[in-house]
């Protein structure tokens, strides 16, 4: 759709209009002046003043051609200054959903080699990826983003409806990549700022840790509180296993560490301060309580926007008058010659 944004800018075009009939009206006031002043006495006045009538001669080419570039000039100028612009119409459909932040620990206890799958070794992180992916996978027509904590809580992904990137993300994500520590409270804390802007009653975040918080300035469970005041529910999953003795790679060799122990107490106490629940990665059935305990939840009403982008045109007015500036230059005798006629008439 075309628009222009200062539509006022075409009296520019009145201009030259007003120019000629001020000319105009002024050359006849003096014509007229001069036939009052006239004192010639000839018995062929009639004669002479048709011999030496002022008017002007047949136009030539180039004085057409000089005038259109001028008239094109002037065209292009106040089309330009009117601003003209195409608007695009873009939609943007939100259907019902619910809003689920992702709040994934990427601490060095991640690496931890505590969990098998099919007699195979695999790391908490990668236990972490197979939940979630296949959890993001059933979440259709939901607004889903990602936020990572080591010793700091970055948000990797706004809320969107592109599930597919999302996971994607998830799927790159590695340990340590925030740091070795676990801010679990300001991972909570910043979710909670993000999910506050969204329609109550869907607010959802879903935290992914190890339940130890070893960095961060704000405590898990106060964050849990804060959650809990905005309307925020919390489904935490813990990840780790009840070992004492926890393999892990660190530069590059297999060592076993003690302190890489899972505070499950912590994980529920911040579930239920909320009103979520506590579920266990290892458990095939979390995910389908997860969902199920997220359906029941109200949904966000269906919305409908359209935006027009406008994309600026200016450009093509502006140079079609500099073309015509341009030409104009290939003719530059055409009014003199017609000036300097008319002077010898």
């Amino acid at each position: 759709m075309m628009h222009f944004h200062w539509p006022w800018m075409i009296f520019m075009l009145l201009l030259p209009v007003a120019q000629w009939l001020l000319f105009n009206n002024e050359r006849a006031i003096n014509q007229d002046h001069l036939q009052r002043r006239t004192t010639l006495l000839h018995p062929y006045l009639q004669q002479l003043q048709t011999a030496f009538s002022s008017s002007s001669p047949k136009r030539s080419t180039g004085s057409i051609i000089h005038n259109l570039l001028v008239l094109l000039i002037w065209l292009g100028i106040t089309f330009a200054m009117m601003r003209p612009q195409w608007l695009q119409p873009y939609t943007e459909e939100r259907i019902e959903g619910y809003d689920l932040m992702l709040a994934v620990d990427a601490s060095h206890s991640m690496e931890a080699l505590d969990f098998s799958v099919n007699g195979q070794q695999v790391t908490r992180m990668q236990v972490v990826k197979g939940v979630m992916g296949r959890f993001l996978e059933h979440r259709q027509n939901d607004r889903v983003g990602l936020i990572i904590f080591g010793n700091q809580a970055f948000v990797l992904s706004p809320l969107t409806l592109d599930r597919r990137s999302v996971g994607q993300l998830l799927t790159n994500l590695v340990p340590r990549i925030a740091g070795d520590g676990t801010a679990m409270g300001d991972a909570i804390g910043l979710g909670v700022k993000k999910l506050r802007e969204r329609p109550p009653g869907s607010r959802v975040l879903i935290l992914v840790a190890d339940g130890e918080n070893t960095a961060g300035t704000i405590p898990p469970l106060e964050a849990a509180k804060l959650a809990a005041k905005e309307g925020i529910r919390i489904y935490s999953i813990g990840v780790g296993s009840h070992q004492k003795e926890v393999p892990i790679v660190e530069e590059g060799r297999l060592v076993t560490r003690s302190d890489l122990g899972f505070d499950e107490s912590l994980m529920r106490d911040i579930a239920e301060a909320t009103g979520g629940a506590y579920f266990r990665a290892s458990d095939t059935d979390a995910l389908e309580k997860i969902s199920k305990r997220i359906n029941e939840l109200e949904k966000t009403h269906a919305e409908s926007r359209t935006v027009y982008i406008p994309n600026p045109l200016y450009r093509w007015p502006l140079g079609l008058a500099m073309l015509a500036f341009l030409l104009l230059g290939l003719f530059p005798g055409a009014r003199p010659r017609r000036l300097q006629r008319m002077k010898h008439v």
